[in-house]
């Protein structure tokens, strides 16, 4: 897939680089990281936790939050999507997670990329 790359944005992650290059192709509209949502704030009112999905798509008027950890390792990134639902329920936000990433870039022919997500010991963490 040639796309152009926005080199503009300062992406968190080589993978949200690669995400955004597909919505482009498909001309889908996108702002990265446009909201923080409050989930804790301590005593004195200041924010303790808050959760920033990485895309906004406004023409489907959803997040995306975008992961690569091992699923074991997702608890904290699911404890906050559950949060957000439960405090913005009128927000509709979707979960990429490292299979489902590491799916779409095969499908896109981004096979070198899609690799280096998927590392030698992926089978075994998706059991």
């Amino acid at each position: 897939m040639e796309e152009a790359q926005d080199t503009t944005i300062p992406f968190a992650h080589p993978t949200e680089e690669i995400f955004s290059r597909i919505l482009n192709y498909y001309g889908i509209e996108w702002e990265y990281e446009p909201r923080t949502f409050v989930l804790e704030r301590d005593a004195e009112g200041n924010v303790a936790e808050a959760f920033s999905p990485d895309f906004y798509l406004p023409q489907q008027d959803l997040y995306i939050e975008l992961t690569t950890r091992r699923p074991k390792l997702n608890t904290i990134k699911n404890r906050k999507l559950r949060r957000v639902q439960e405090l913005y329920p009128e927000v509709n936000i979707k979960l990429f997670k490292r299979k489902d990433l590491r799916n779409l870039m095969i499908k896109f022919g981004l096979l070198d990329e899609a690799e280096k997500i998927w590392g030698s010991d992926a089978q075994k963490d998706e059991e």
